[in-house]
């Protein structure tokens, strides 16, 4: 008997057909004498709906008042689900994050976790009871209700199978598993049977959309193994968990991880001064931008230049701020660029192969792809490219890494 943390997607639980499917797939682990403990995400679509009545009352609603709202969503869920799993003679009790006393602070729409009371939990599973949870939410010290902002439901997912100690913390969502680059792109992407949480923490970091961030550092620090699953076939999914050093065979790139979003932005004719850098960033972070990738070069006329990324949302309140720091600086000019992508090669494998930079760019110069921007991990490569090539850069680089096909361990 093992106690698994299950985790279902706002898709998985759109509607009552298929909150009545994720009852029959718990109802089928608790009869195998499984413990399970779910968390749900409010039904696909909810939360976005809620949030548009709330613009339509004010243009600048209270974040505490945003969190009350939407946190609704998923207690509509957990109560629908408890409902269907009692109507198959499996007990069942559906919590809010404020019953179970999932503590945070008390930064509303982005609230962090500091505790989990478990020993309600403990002794519904000691009853033989299936715990359903509100994922994404919790509560502050003053009882406030609090939500854990973007992917907060897998994060409830993994801090309560690390709170429960838990043999294993399921996400079921729309796709199967974690693929070695997106499949829509490349026909002959393969399904991971395994990948470290280093490796995922980087694909999901440089554009990987099947899990948040948050959730896979915090199964990382806490050692959960995670398994991404599909909600809708049946298959053994992909397991998230420590590097096994007794893999010899280690491929050397796991995953192309490759993002459309980003926009350049490039200061040219900078007075090459000590603070320089600081002076063009930090009005960027002042203004609440991330830059992603940061590029510097120094000119013969003794100027520099700098290059760096954004999302591509946020190009124009950049741009804006770049304008003033330019006058500011006196640099000779300012330049944007929305049409480019980013492509990341990762794999642990990189820490013991050498040659992988050069061989990437060989790939890329053959098929005359050039690169704007290069940046380096242990593990991860990462460059930018004009968009228009990016498919035809994935693709080339899935076949020239061996990740056509699966490893002979597989």
């Amino acid at each position: 008997m093992s106690l698994i943390v299950q985790k279902y997607g706002g898709t998985s639980v759109g509607t009552v057909e298929r909150i009545q499917a994720v009852a029959d797939k718990i109802a089928g682990f608790r009869a195998r004498g499984d413990d399970i403990v779910v968390v749900v995400s409010a039904m696909s679509g909810e939360t976005n709906r809620l949030i548009a009545l709330a613009a339509e009352i004010s243009e600048t609603p209270a974040a505490r008042e945003i969190d009350v709202l939407v946190s609704t969503g998923e207690q509509v869920t957990i109560a629908l689900l408890a409902m269907a799993l009692e109507e198959r003679g499996c007990p069942a009790r559906s919590y809010t994050g404020a019953q179970i006393r999932i503590l945070t602070d008390n930064a509303h729409t982005k609230a962090r976790i500091e505790h989990i009371d478990v020993e309600g939990i403990r002794a519904d599973l000691d009853a033989g009871r299936v715990v359903v949870a509100a994922g994404f939410q919790g509560v502050d010290g003053n009882g406030n209700i609090t939500t854990l902002g973007r992917g907060g439901s897998d994060t409830t997912g993994v801090a309560l199978a690390a709170a429960l100690n838990a043999d294993e913390c399921q996400i079921y969502t729309d796709v199967d598993g974690v693929y070695t680059t997106d499949p829509r792109v490349v026909d002959s992407a393969r399904r991971l049977e395994k990948i470290t949480f280093e490796e995922m923490l980087e694909m999901a970091s440089q554009g990987s959309k099947i899990l948040q961030i948050r959730a896979v550092e915090f199964a990382g620090k806490y050692k959960v193994p995670l398994r991404v699953l599909s909600s809708f076939e049946d298959g053994p999914g992909t397991l998230i968990t420590l590097e096994d050093e007794s893999n010899m065979e280690q491929p050397v790139v796991s995953g192309i991880a490759f993002n459309r979003d980003e926009a350049k932005l490039t200061i040219l004719g900078v007075p090459d001064i000590p603070g320089a850098a600081y002076r063009i960033l930090g009005p960027i972070s002042d203004a609440n931008i991330e830059v992603d990738v940061i590029v510097q070069n120094v000119a013969e006329d003794g100027t520099t230049s700098l290059t760096f990324t954004v999302h591509r949302n946020e190009m124009k309140k950049a741009e804006q701020v770049l304008e003033q720091v330019a006058k500011d600086l006196g640099a000779q000019a300012i330049s944007v660029d929305d049409h480019i992508a980013k492509l990341s090669l990762v794999g642990v494998g990189m820490r013991s192969h050498a040659g992988v930079a050069s061989q990437m760019f060989g790939v890329l110069a053959e098929h005359n792809i050039n690169i704007q921007m290069i940046t380096t991990s242990e593990i991860k490569i990462t460059v930018v490219v004009d968009e228009k090539y990016l498919e035809l850069a994935v693709r080339a680089l899935h076949t020239a890494f061996g990740l056509d096909q699966a490893p002979e361990s597989e």
